[in-house]
């Protein structure tokens, strides 16, 4: 018996506007993502990947089709329910998206609160240690502001994987890297990822990680 895919897509078609001014962004998309499985998607710039994207992340309500993500399905969803949904998937974006205020821990330590049970003491134990898994354990308690790019998007990194989330969401996370530096940071991702065994979906143009990727999907005019 097969293990349920941690997203499981059927006939998802998407539209922006209305009327004359509808516009087809996905068409017919069929694509399952196991558990422990790198998938990158490319294609050009409009073709529909981020659209794809933040569907999966239940960041949009799902139009037509079927858009299964960890068993749960999302078209009609409440919006509780992709809250829900939301709450067990990692994001790692091309920008890092850090709050300036806060410090590396308490950045990473912010995808706990939404895990009640998890007492504040705790929320820094685990953070500190995340950070120490992707090589920032001594910058723990510095700002954003004094960390480089790279290292602010290993702190994004951190934040995504410190829940042990079945899924991982990124979106070109090493646009705004130097070639050194990129390839630092999908290693690491590829490692933690391997070890917490959850499904990786990214988009990104940069061919020279394309060796991390169990299967790669190419994406042009919302077809695939």
């Amino acid at each position: 018996m097969n293990p349920t895919p941690v997203i499981a897509i059927q006939n998802l078609t998407y539209s922006f506007g209305k009327g004359v001014l509808q516009k087809t962004v996905l068409a017919d998309i069929n694509l399952e993502v196991n558990r422990g499985e790198i998938v990158i998607l490319m294609g050009p710039s409009g073709s529909g990947k981020t659209t794809l994207l933040t569907l999966i992340g239940a960041l949009r309500s799902v139009q037509t089709g079927s858009l299964k993500v960890l068993d749960h399905e999302l078209q009609g969803a409440s919006k509780l329910k992709r809250i829900q949904v939301r709450s067990q998937i990692g994001f790692i974006f091309q920008t890092h998206n850090l709050l300036r205020c806060l410090t590396a821990w308490e950045n990473v330590g912010m995808s706990l609160k939404l895990h009640q049970q998890i007492p504040p003491s705790e929320r820094r134990e685990r953070a500190i240690t995340m950070l120490q898994a992707v090589g920032l354990g001594s910058q723990a308690t510095d700002y954003p502001d004094h960390l480089s790019g790279g290292q602010k998007q290993r702190v994004a990194i951190a934040r995504a994987l410190v829940n042990h989330p079945p899924l991982i969401l990124a979106d070109e996370p090493t646009a705004a890297l130097d070639r050194k530096t990129g390839r630092d940071v999908v290693d690491i991702l590829q490692r933690l990822a391997k070890e917490q065994h959850c499904a990786i979906l990214l988009v990104t143009h940069d061919n020279r990680i394309l060796d991390i990727a169990d299967r790669i999907v190419q994406m042009e005019d919302g077809h695939l």
